[in-house]
């Protein structure tokens, strides 16, 4: 599977307290859990192992207070896992933040990129 570029504009990484952090990373998987049901094919999509997938989970449930994820294991149907109420939150706060960012230095990126332009031009 080829990597796909990183997106250009912010990257927000967000220190709640000293050892709670949330990022690009943890929302997107976040994100993942939610549309495929399923830790593991979470970190699939995302291209990372599921113990990886699972630390993190592992990670915000342990710090924020609350669970952000609800896992259910193996079973007939098999396993599965789904956002709570907190991790709806979570990554729903973190997601406005991230546009409150981009909007927010939108004019300078723009600048910054009619920069580049120019200075390739006079090459």
């Amino acid at each position: 599977m080829a990597k796909k570029p990183a997106p250009t504009g912010p990257r927000l990484r967000v220190v709640i307290e000293p050892d709670i952090a949330i990022g690009p990373g943890k929302a997107d998987l976040l994100e993942a859990i939610r549309e495929t049901g399923s830790i593991s094919a979470a970190g699939r999509r995302l291209g990372m192992s599921y113990r990886r997938a699972w630390l993190l989970v592992d990670e915000l449930n342990r710090h924020l207070g609350a669970p952000v994820v609800d896992a259910v294991t193996g079973g007939s149907k098999g396993g599965g896992a789904a956002l709570t109420r907190t991790g709806d939150e979570v990554l729903t706060r973190y997601r406005r933040m991230e546009e409150a960012c981009r909007a927010a230095i939108a004019a300078d990126v723009q600048a910054l990129k009619q920069l580049i332009r120019r200075n390739q031009r006079q090459k």
